[in-house]
């Protein structure tokens, strides 16, 4: 993992912490989500629709309340979050090696 591997959709922080919301959880209420990232509706939006377009976030209306929307990371998501993360922490892992080199 290095550089290179840092998916360019999921590396925006609000995108990050978005998928990072729901790996953690199956699905999660856009509310939630907008609340948790104290973002505005539309700038939420704007993140959400670029993960939608790659692929990488489902997004379902809740049958009882439409105005309810459920979001959920796809297989491919996942696997994109994960291989960002690990090559995230092989960034860090490097540096910090280097650090220790030179002290």
């Amino acid at each position: 993992m290095s550089a290179s591997d840092l998916d360019p959709v999921i590396h925006p922080t609000h995108r990050l912490r978005i998928c990072a919301m729901l790996i953690a959880g199956n699905s999660v209420e856009l509310g939630v989500v907008r609340d948790h990232l104290e973002l505005s509706a539309s700038a939420l939006s704007k993140q959400v629709s670029a993960l939608v377009d790659a692929g990488y976030v489902k997004q379902e209306r809740d049958r009882a309340d439409s105005r309810r929307v459920w979001l959920s990371l796809t297989r491919r998501g996942a696997s994109a979050y994960r291989r960002h993360v690990s090559a995230l922490r092989e960034i860090v892992a490097e540096a910090e090696r280097a650090s220790a080199e030179t002290s």
